[in-house]
């Protein structure tokens, strides 16, 4: 059933979301054969050739070339244990609301770009050595090329569609090039693999689920809002991120909002007092999964409060 972005909104107040069973059939890759395709014709007019991207971290002096490949190699194997994680959740497909709340580490992230502010949202994040999570938009790395390869340095990347439309309202075939021409179109441009993807609006239905599942990605909400896609200033967005943080909590926040960016030095502050470590959902679902019970109980299992708000 295609739901409207006022039902959304009113089920996102009330948190009710019921529990979904997905099971789908081998017979849906032939569907997104078309879609891929596409995808990676759209892919082909970004600029920058996949590279493996490490961790961000504090400056050092060069390392000798024995330290280089020790580095890397340790790198890589966290990206595929990560990676592991995600897909073992996407398997599942079921949203993913929140971690687990056993290690103390929340996942910020970023919807909507990139754009004006992305500099300054890397700078600050650098600044204080976090690291987030940036659901991309393909419309908006065309606009601002070069961005979405800095963010390689703090970030790991999410699926945010091609152009942020509501998508139960566009036919199947628009949809696929939609969810799958941005996962291609990201990948081609930042060189990492991209398995997390976020609804704009909140907005699925079943055969969305299908194509996000088959393409290997895990459909990750939150169950903290900011509020500032509600156009809470940066003292509102102060106080809605720290009455919901804890631990295992994903934050939503938008990086193309100048409140939102001035709201981080408040909201990093918080997060070193209460001993909390900001990092990226991969690495979140990596260390601290939900169980299974917790997962398909969906927000409820995140065990807070709901928060309104119109999705990312």
């Amino acid at each position: 059933m295609e739901h409207r972005p006022e039902q959304l909104r009113a089920r996102r107040a009330a948190r009710a979301r019921a529990l979904r069973r997905r099971r789908f059939r081998a017979a849906i890759l032939a569907v997104l054969g078309a879609g891929l395709l596409a995808a990676v014709a759209i892919a082909m007019g970004a600029t920058g050739g996949p590279r493996r991207a490490g961790r961000a971290g504090p400056a050092t002096a060069p390392a000798a070339p024995g330290q280089r490949q020790a580095v890397t190699a340790s790198s890589d194997s966290g990206l595929r244990a990560e990676l592991t994680a995600v897909r073992h959740l996407a398997g599942y497909g079921l949203p993913l609301f929140c971690g687990g709340r056993s290690k103390r580490m929340v996942a910020l992230t970023f919807d909507d770009g990139p754009g004006p502010y992305t500099t300054l949202a890397i700078r600050k994040l650098r600044e204080h050595r976090l690291r987030a999570t940036f659901f991309l938009v393909g419309k908006e790395i065309r606009a601002h090329p070069g961005l979405a390869q800095l963010e390689r340095t703090v970030a790991a990347f999410g699926d945010h569609t091609m152009t942020h439309p509501f998508l139960p309202a566009l036919p199947s075939a628009a949809m696929v090039q939609e969810i799958a021409g941005a996962q291609a179109l990201i990948e081609q441009v930042t060189g990492q693999p991209v398995a997390l993807f976020r609804p704009p609006y909140e907005g699925v239905n079943s055969a969305i689920e299908r194509e996000v599942k088959a393409l290997g990605m895990l459909e990750v909400l939150w169950d903290v809002d900011s509020g500032d896609s509600l156009g809470a200033d940066y003292a509102g967005i102060e106080h809605n991120v720290l009455a919901g943080l804890r631990p295992g909590s994903i934050i939503l926040m938008h990086e193309n909002r100048g409140q939102t960016i001035r709201a981080l030095p408040v909201i990093f502050a918080a997060l070193a007092r209460d001993h909390l470590r900001a990092v990226t959902v991969p690495e979140l679902v990596a260390a601290d999964p939900p169980s299974p019970a917790q997962l398909r109980a969906g927000f409820r299992g995140c065990g807070v409060r709901a928060q309104a708000g119109n999705g990312g």
